[in-house]
């Protein structure tokens, strides 16, 4: 009898993980996706969508197309309940789903309440989704009307930093290209103790770096700093300062999925599942949960609280090593193989419009042995490259692939 592998979500972890146990197991294995979304979005490639330099096609594809094709079977629907003691996930149709391995890749949703006034029918742009991003093109269209002071930020708890740090670098330079750059101020406001914290904890010579840059876009920069709201035209900060604007991108903090965190027992106060460096969960041991749905331990406290940048790298690891566990349960042997988030090396690539930073590291968090920041333009033309293979590996299931 074939063992049955429940994957909930479709993207960098979802995908990554189903198409891995595919792999190994073969006919040994059912593996099923259930996702309310049946495109996979490369999403680091979102902070281009509101400067009008990519479209939803150039940035997804079909994913059931590429699950079909290597044997997995796709659900398109939203979970809408999970029982871990009778091993059942109930899908927004009312379909019960059995398993005996449960993989939940199920990202994040954007918690909107702490600063009230960021995204959709809110005062200041955000870009983390993709209905977020189409707004915030048009959201750019009518500034660039009438134009005026920019502010984009990172709110307290925010995880993904080098978003936001992308998405200032990349406006700088539409600003400069629309000969805005001398009429516009534009102001960086971050929940970091210093710029080039990332929420990684900073790397060598990284605040002196992110300092150049800002310096020589004429940015003015805020660290440290709680936002209170945003209201219309206006960021309302909690030490009393208010930043006016003709336009703002505010990246908010994230939360897990509502129908993971209704399980008893299975998630932190965030929604985010608890796991061990399997990532497996510590309550249910056939529960894996890889990506932002996985809560990750942080090793310091800030003044300001932020999160953690669980970005497609350490994801698409997270997802593999959830894998070869599942295998090594499946052929009745124990996890193996152990993977603590804060062990992940740090790749990424930080798009600065004609520019940009590459970092390395070899390890996401401190203490670690090795730390670079390489700026240039090279950046920027391996970040376009990057996009264009990890799309075509993606599309065609070579999940196995660098």
């Amino acid at each position: 009898m074939s063992t049955n592998v429940l994957v909930l979500g479709s993207n960098f972890g979802g995908l990554t993980a189903a198409l891995a146990l595919k792999s190994e197991l073969g006919p040994d294995v059912d593996v099923t996706v259930v996702s309310p979304s049946d495109r996979f979005v490369f999403t680091p490639s979102l902070i281009w969508v509101p400067f009008g330099k990519r479209t939803f096609e150039d940035i997804s594809f079909r994913v059931d197309r590429t699950l079909d094709a290597h044997g997995v079977h796709f659900v398109h629907e939203a979970a809408t309940r999970i029982d871990p003691v009778a091993q059942t996930v109930v899908t927004e149709s009312g379909a019960s789903h059995d398993y005996d391995y449960l993989v939940l890749a199920t990202g994040f949703r954007n918690d909107l309440d702490t600063v009230p006034g960021i995204g959709l029918g809110g005062h200041a742009s955000t870009i983390t989704t993709v209905p977020d991003a189409f707004a915030a093109a048009r959201d750019w269209t009518r500034f660039l009307e009438d134009p005026g002071d920019v502010v984009i930020g990172a709110t307290q708890g925010a995880g993904c930093f080098g978003a936001a740090y992308e998405f200032l670098f990349n406006t700088a330079y539409r600003l400069k290209r629309a000969g805005l750059d001398k009429k516009v101020k534009l102001t960086y406001v971050t929940a970091e103790p210093f710029l080039g914290h990332f929420g990684i904890g900073g790397l060598p010579h990284g605040e002196q770096l992110l300092g150049m840059f800002t310096r020589m876009n004429g940015i003015e920069t805020i660290t440290n700093a709680a936002m209170e709201s945003v209201d219309e035209r206006s960021l309302r900060l909690s030490d009393g300062r208010t930043l006016d604007f003709a336009w703002a991108m505010v990246v908010p903090a994230f939360r897990g999925q509502d129908v993971v965190s209704a399980v008893d027992g299975l998630t932190d106060d965030r929604g985010f599942v608890a796991v061990h460096d399997t990532y497996q969960s510590l309550k249910y041991p056939h529960v894996y949960a890889v990506g932002v749905a996985a809560a990750v331990d942080v090793p310091w406290t800030t003044a300001v609280p932020v999160g953690v940048p669980k970005t497609g790298f350490p994801t698409e690891q997270q997802a593999h090593a959830a894998a070869s566990n599942i295998v090594a349960q499946v052929r009745g042997e124990e996890p193996m193989v152990h993977k603590a988030f804060g062990d992940i090396p740090a790749l990424c690539v930080m798009d600065a419009g004609n520019n940009g930073v590459i970092i390395l590291a070899d390890k996401m968090m401190p203490p670690r042995k090795h730390g670079v920041l390489i700026p240039g333009p090279q950046a920027h033309a391996f970040k376009l490259a990057f996009e264009k293979y990890f799309l075509w590996k993606s599309k065609h299931g070579y999940v196995g692939l660098p």
